[in-house]
């Protein structure tokens, strides 16, 4: 049976679910940039013996299917699990609150962003980090101002591939975080209460809000290379 376009339409709750998502998958994106910078940076600069087990914890994340993710966040987080009853105890509830959707898109989308990143931090000849500590700058400087804008061009696609990720992440948050609803969970409640009319609409401005930020970082960083 085909649906005509004049069929198709917002339901109800579609303009909350999309700031819902923008809103708090900006916060995810935060903390990730901000906590994963440094441990991709120290990753690909640090050798150390018990590296490959940073690494084995990287790829099982990427590689745990996204329900199981829930699953396991749930287990660790969850009321009746140690840690949640623990943080429940200090007000932080970890289910089905503005903290969780944080959370699973957080653990989501972080191993993705510090893989990619640190790709591009290894990308930067250690030469030249060499080069600035030898003319006084400290390793903090050195950083800022040698390492961070060599490595611009693959932070930019880290930072988008985690925004994608994480404002797409459906499995992990529909275990942990079914409300507030985002747009992921959003849409599967409207194709199971409502049917293929009220997922279209939603799908587009899913993908309208998504596109943006992936494109305004590549143009950027891009003009700035050729500069």
């Amino acid at each position: 049976m085909v649906t005509h376009w004049r069929d198709f339409g917002f339901a109800d709750g579609d303009g909350s679910a999309v700031l819902v998502s923008l809103l708090y998958s900006l916060v995810a994106l935060i903390l990730i940039i901000a906590l994963g910078t440094p441990l991709a940076w120290w990753l690909a600069r640090h050798p150390m013996r018990g590296k490959w087990l940073i690494d084995a914890l990287l790829l099982l994340a990427l590689l745990t299917p996204p329900l199981a993710l829930g699953l396991l966040l749930a287990s660790m987080y969850g009321p009746y699990a140690p840690a949640g009853s623990l943080l429940e105890r200090a007000g932080l509830v970890l289910t089905n609150s503005v903290p969780a959707f944080v959370m699973a898109q957080f653990y989501s989308a972080l191993p993705y962003y510090v893989m990619a990143a640190r790709a591009a931090f290894e990308s930067v000849p250690r030469e030249l980090e060499q080069i600035a500590l030898t003319l006084g700058h400290s390793p903090w400087r050195s950083f800022l101002h040698v390492s961070l804008p060599l490595a611009r061009l693959g932070l930019a696609a880290a930072i988008a591939l985690a925004w994608v990720r994480a404002l797409g992440e459906f499995g992990a948050v529909l275990i942990v975080a079914y409300y507030p609803q985002g747009i992921p969970v959003k849409l599967w409640v409207n194709l199971q209460n409502i049917g293929l009319s009220a997922v279209y609409p939603l799908l587009w401005v899913f993908f309208l809000v998504a596109m943006p930020l992936p494109l305004m970082l590549g143009l950027a960083v891009r003009r700035r290379h050729l500069l």
